[in-house]
Order: C-alpha cells, then sequence, then structure tokens
C-alpha cells in the first residue's frame, strides 16, 4: 500500500513523495514537482574522509574518535571489514540538524602490520572505496585476505589496484580482474607509481600499501584527484612529503591516534546546490560543508551554468575546510566538461547533466570512468533522462543533454545506484508531472535520509 512521508522538520506540511515500503528509504519513491527549493540544512559526513579517518585511525597507536562519520552502507562496511581484522570499533549515534545522521567512532588502532587474520571473508558490500583501500592495507599483512561484495561490486575492475600492489611485493588472485579479491601480503618495497587513469581510490590504496613497505613509496599524477589521503597521512603522523607532481610516504613510521570531526559532504551537498541552481526562486543554504578545493569543481560549473554561489570558511577540521555554501537560482547557460575536468567532478556528472535537463544543456567528455562505477552510470542515467523526455546523446565516454526542452516526468530505474537515484530526483523535481524512481532505496548507500531532506526545502 502506497503511503505519503512526512520529512522530519517540515512541520505536518504534505511531502513531495511516496513511498511502497517503511525505512530510511523507500524502494520506489515517486517525486512530484516543485516550484523551489528554499532553506537551510547539513548533509552528513563525507564519505571519502570517512573511509581514511577509520582506516588510519586502525592503523594508529592508540585510540582515536571520529566525529561526524558517516552513516551510509559503504562507511558501515569499512567499520565492519575493520572489526573482522581484529579492530575494536564503538559507535555512538549523533544527529545533525535536518536528518543528517552520523556516527562518533572509537577505535582501538592496532599499529601497522598488527591487523589479525580474519575468520572469513570480508564483505564490502556494494563500497569500491572499502575494496580498493582495505587491498592496499592487507597487502601490507603477512596472512591471505580475502575482500568481496554484492553482485554490483563483484561486476567491477579491479586491475588498476592489483598491478602496483603485485609490483609491490603482494600476491592477489581475482577472477579476470573481479572480486573476490584474495590477497597474500607480507615484505613489500616501495615504488613509484603513474596510475595509467586518474583515480584517488587506486592513488589511496598504494600509500596505504606504501606505510607498510621498505623505503619511499611515490605516486605520481598526471591530473591531480581529490587530496583527502594526503592531508589525513599528515593528520596522523605519517612521513608523508608532497609536490606540484605527487605525494611519498616512507614505510615504518608510526601513526598517531588522534580526535577528528568530518566535514560534510560536498558530493551529498551537490544534489541540493544543484537543485537551487535548477529551480527559479530557490536559495539553499547549507552548512558545515567541506569545501576542500579538490571537492569543490562543480561549483565553478553550477557558476559557469548561470547559478550564484556564495562560500564561506568558517574553520578547519584535521587540515579539511569546512564552511557555509549558498547556492541561487539565476539564469540557464550551456556548459561543457572537457576531459582534464573530470577527476574533480567524477561523483557529481550525473546530477550535473540532470540539472542541465532542465535548462541550458551540457557536453561531458573524457569520462569513461563512469562507465565502472556502482552501474553503467553513462548507459543509466542517458536511459533513465530519456523516459523523463530528455534528448540525450551517450558516447563511450560521456554524454550531451539538450536542455532546451521540458520534461514530461515517467518511471524510472536508479538499478541500485544512489548517485543515479539522487540525481534522477533532481531532475523530477523540475518536470511537468510526477516521477517515480524504482531503487531509490540506494540512497541508503551514502545519504540516508535524502528524500526526508529534500523534501524538507520544498517551498511549495
Amino acid at each position: 500500500m502506497r503511503r505519503t512521508i512526512l520529512a522530519a522538520g517540515a512541520s505536518g506540511k504534505r511531502s513531495g513523495y511516496s513511498s511502497r515500503m517503511s525505512g530510511a528509504a523507500p524502494s520506489a519513491a515517486t517525486v512530484a514537482p516543485a516550484r523551489a527549493l528554499r532553506g537551510r540544512l547539513r548533509v552528513p559526513g563525507d564519505k571519502s574522509i570517512s573511509h581514511r579517518y577509520a582506516i588510519l585511525a586502525a592503523l594508529a597507536d592508540g585510540v582515536s574518535t571520529v566525529a561526524g562519520y558517516a552513516d551510509g552502507a559503504d562507511c558501515r562496511a569499512t567499520v565492519r571489514c575493520l572489526r573482522a581484522l581484529g579492530v575494536t570499533v564503538h559507535a555512538a549515534p549523533e544527529t545533525g540538524r535536518a536528518g543528517a545522521a552520523g556516527r562518533t567512532l572509537t577505535i582501538h588502532g592496532l599499529g601497522l602490520g598488527a591487523l589479525t587474520p580474519p575468520s572469513g571473508e570480508l564483505d564490502a558490500g556494494n563500497s569500491g572505496t572499502t575494496m580498493r583501500l582495505l587491498a592496499g592495507v592487507a597487502a601490507g599483512h603477512a596472512f591471505r585476505t580475502v575482500i568481496t561484495g554484492d553482485g554490483s561490486l563483484r561486476r567491477r575492475p579491479m586491475r588498476r589496484v592489483i598491478e602496483p600492489l603485485e609490483r609491490m611485493g603482494a600476491t592477489l588472485d581475482a577472477d579476470d580482474g573481479r572480486p573476490p579479491l584474495a590477497i597474500r601480503g607480507g615484505r613489500l618495497t616501495g615504488i613509484e607509481y603513474a596510475p595509467p587513469v586518474a583515480s584517488a581510490q587506486v592513488k589511496t590504496a598504494v600509500l596505504l600499501a606504501g606505510l607498510h613497505a621498505a623505503g619511499t613509496t611515490r605516486v605520481v599524477e598526471a591530473l591531480p584527484t581529490r587530496d583527502h589521503t594526503e592531508r589525513a597521512l599528515a593528520g596522523f603522523g605519517a612521513a608523508v612529503r608532497q609536490d606540484a607532481e605527487g605525494i611519498a610516504v616512507t614505510g615504518g613510521a608510526r601513526l598517531r591516534p588522534v580526535d577528528l570531526a568530518v566535514p560534510g559532504d560536498p558530493s551529498s551537498a551537490a544534489f541540493f546546490a544543484a537543485a537551487a541552481a535548477a529551480l527559479p526562486g530557490s536559495e539553499v543554504v547549507i552548512e558545515s560543508v567541506g569545501l576542500n578545493p579538490t571537492r569543490t569543481a562543480y561549483l565553478d560549473v553550477l557558476r559557469r551554468a548561470g547559478a550564484e554561489v556564495e562560500t564561506r570558511m568558517t574553520g578547519n577540521a584535521g587540515g579539511e575546510p569546512i564552511g557555509t555554501l549558498c547556492v541561487r537560482h539565476h539564469r540557464r547557460r550551456p556548459v561543457a566538461i572537457a576531459p582534464a575536468e573530470v577527476p574533480g567532478l567524477i561523483d557529481e556528472l550525473p546530477v550535473l547533466g540532470a540539472v542541465a535537463a532542465l535548462g541550458g544543456g551540457i557536453d561531458v567528455r573524457g569520462a569513461a570512468e563512469l562507465r565502472h562505477k556502482e552501474s553503467d552510470r553513462i548507459a543509466r542515467f542517458a536511459d533513465g533522462l530519456r523516459r523523463f523526455g530528455a534528448r540525450v546523446e551517450e558516447r563511450p565516454d560521456g554524454f550531451s543533454v539538450d536542455g532546451s526542452g521540458r520534461l514530461a516526468g515517467g518511471r524510472v530505474d536508479a538499478a541500485g545506484d544512489h548517485r543515479l537515484a539522487m540525481a534522477f530526483a533532481v531532475a523530477a523535481l523540475g518536470a511537468e508531472g510526477p516521477s517515480v524512481i524504482a531503487g531509490a532505496d540506494s540512497v541508503d548507500v551514502s545519504y540516508p535520509g535524502f528524500f526526508a531532506a529534500l523534501d524538507a526545502l520544498r517551498g511549495d
């Protein structure tokens, strides 16, 4: 039976979506058009930073606390795997404004190379970040670790992380380069590695292995990727050096325990910022959000597309800048995304494309990596927007969206991909009629409570 959901903090206002199940996220969400979005909110803790803080705390000598740890399924998978490797982790709930739930973790670090053999396979769920980062950690331990995941994750390619870890001295077995990954770690030697495709996850896996290796491990990047790992390594006291081309760690340096707070996730904030940019009369303010410059390229794209975007720095936590973001609708202009921009926009490209379908249009090139995420995001995104009534051209390495028409609304399938589910919800806000998003429960991977937070901002 279909029921209407009232968003927390919405003062009894009738919701703009409904679901077919109870719980944090609906299995299928019906999203009604909105005239505008207006209000303030906080988003959950940064997923990328949460993974890194938890793993480095597990490798530190002593007890660390991580406040604002993201409570989505991906970050819970990392904690689950760390516990299976012998790490004691206590989690206490905390709730920020507008439903941005998180956790405060107390992590009893075991020290470098001191994790214990798991009794079974490590289950990374749907989290490619968990699998790749823990592969780097497991490579430094002299026992066999098998990391698996759900059906989607077992289809994702892992050769990019297998190759450098094998060069360092670990042994990795996989079925045609796909999970499960069986890792036999041990004595590693530092290397210099230039990833053939820009990837913060591969960079991080190599550097985590490098903490356990003899000598120096250096990663050279042709295109810069998000730098949360570099900042976190320095915060935990690693022997890390950085220059214009890359980052190096010296193996064997002990990590110190720290107390850290995770800033709000800019990739989660992007959905609300983009929706505000798309809908006339909208103004959304996002508080305590991460403003790391390697994560805010989407704001520059929104400015190019005609939105008014303001940021104000309010603090710094663990080397990560934090502040307030305000986005207002102003006008809509077409934008083009060049290949050199893609590494800094890889998570936000679907929602930028969704907004472009509501006006202005977009052309994206050099983004073939999107085909190897939780789904083939190019194919699934193009199919979904077409079902809404948009004109979309799909290419091997990208897509273009004609923003000159109107979206009618319709039924789309998020294919178990949290970022597609949220991007389709943003597009649905500007459609002429209601839209149904199948697989909407996938938002729990990164943003439990997403639909309630979106609903509380409706200016209907």
